[in-house]
């Protein structure tokens, strides 16, 4: 006789609820209090670039047109402002000091980041105390850099110098010679500057896909030919970008040759932004200050365009 297991009776399935859809008014409320809140918090950004950022700029394009001194009501003069800053003999001077020192920048701050890059992103050991070595000077004030520097300079007993006297090599004039003051600005620039490009470079180099080097290797490539044709293509956006920065940066110097130099000697390394600093703060003639700044700001403008569309441009081909 089988014994038959009692069967447990089937429980009815739960039936749950349908909820309704929350109606169009309430959805389209919480949808613009989200809008809102968005908004909120871009205002409070868009008012600080306005007050900080546009509005003086907007002003100084205005004063550049008026003969602008504090404590006077303003008048407008035209263009005489434009007119009195091209026939400065020190005008010359200044362009030709900005953009001597923007190449040598160039030549010497941007090819040496890369090379640091290079050579961080190959260590094994150690990598993150070299990391902040290299950063370092980045951290120190800029005006602390140039006297570090004005003191490493020093002809007389500048560290420089008796570095020089003690392996018995010829000393130099640094700062205090025409042929040599730029330069030498240049590598006080490079020194405190590079540490952020060099983190920037690594991070890029990191991204690199490591297949493609070793479909390199496989093909004997040695380490230049792994860098130009591996490298440089995978960061060349990269290097566009932190190129066009460092020409914007470099036109702008004014720390380096204020702290010093002065501008000397004999107006060796007068730049543009330390003769703008001479009109509004020596001469105090504002309008002729803005105006120059509105030269700088024109001429920084429609290079930014041409090489943004020039490297969009290739780009597109590549």
């Amino acid at each position: 006789m089988t014994k038959t297991a009692a069967r447990r009776p089937v429980e009815p399935l739960a039936v749950r609820p349908v909820q309704a859809p929350p109606p169009a008014g309430g959805r389209w409320r919480r949808q613009l209090l989200d809008q809102a809140r968005a908004y909120a918090f871009l205002i409070g950004g868009l008012l600080c670039f306005a007050l900080f950022s546009w509005y003086p700029a907007v002003r100084a394009v205005v004063i550049s047109f008026q003969k602008y001194t504090p404590g006077s009501p303003p008048q407008w003069v035209g263009t005489a402002n434009f007119t009195r800053v091209l026939h400065d003999p020190e005008f010359a001077a200044a362009w030709r000091n900005t953009l001597t020192f923007t190449l040598l920048a160039l030549l010497v701050g941007f090819a040496v980041p890369f090379v640091l890059a290079l050579v961080l992103n190959e260590l094994r050991h150690a990598r993150a105390f070299f990391r902040v070595v290299v950063y370092l000077p980045v951290m120190i004030p800029p005006v602390v850099t140039a006297l570090l520097w004005k003191w490493f300079y020093d002809p007389g007993a500048g560290l420089a110098n008796e570095t020089l006297r003690a392996l018995h090599l010829p000393t130099s004039n640094w700062t205090n010679g025409t042929d040599t003051a730029l330069i030498s600005l240049v590598i006080v620039a490079t020194w405190a500057n590079m540490g952020g490009t060099v983190l920037i470079y690594l991070a890029a180099l990191q991204s690199i896909p490591g297949e493609l080097y070793e479909a390199a290797e496989l093909d004997g490539a040695n380490l230049l030919q792994r860098v130009r044709h591996v490298t440089v293509p995978q960061t060349r956006f990269v290097i566009l970008m932190l190129m066009l920065l460092q020409i914007i940066a470099t036109m702008q110097v004014f720390t380096e040759p204020f702290v010093i130099t002065g501008g000397g000697p004999e107006n060796a390394t007068v730049t543009v932004l330390y003769l703008i600093y001479k009109y509004a703060f020596l001469y105090n003639d504002f309008g002729g200050a803005c105006a120059l700044s509105v030269m700088l700001l024109v001429l920084l403008g429609i290079f930014s365009a041409g090489y943004l569309r020039l490297t969009r441009s290739g780009e597109e081909e590549l």
